[in-house]
């Protein structure tokens, strides 16, 4: 059972036709985010900071100093053309 002024504010947005759809569709969003929400929580710790030192400063630096690595071999890459 939903509350009538609940229903009401559904069927305006959707008309009364549209009623089911839009609510399985709430459904499933929600029951979505509800599996996800639960898969974060059991893996909540997985992660250990001392097993990737590399991160210590942050997955944005990471990426930029493996970029930077890189870059010389493109060059070279390049000019081999």
């Amino acid at each position: 059972m939903l509350p009538n002024a609940l229903v009401r504010e559904i069927d305006e947005l959707v008309g009364k036709r549209g009623r089911s759809r839009f609510l399985a569709d709430v459904a499933h969003r929600e029951v979505v985010r509800l599996k996800q929400l639960k898969a974060l929580q059991e893996v909540a710790g997985a992660w250990a900071d001392q097993d990737h030192p590399e991160l210590r400063d942050g997955a944005a630096q990471w990426i930029e100093r493996l970029r930077a690595e890189d870059e010389p071999r493109f060059e070279r890459l390049g000019s081999e053309e």
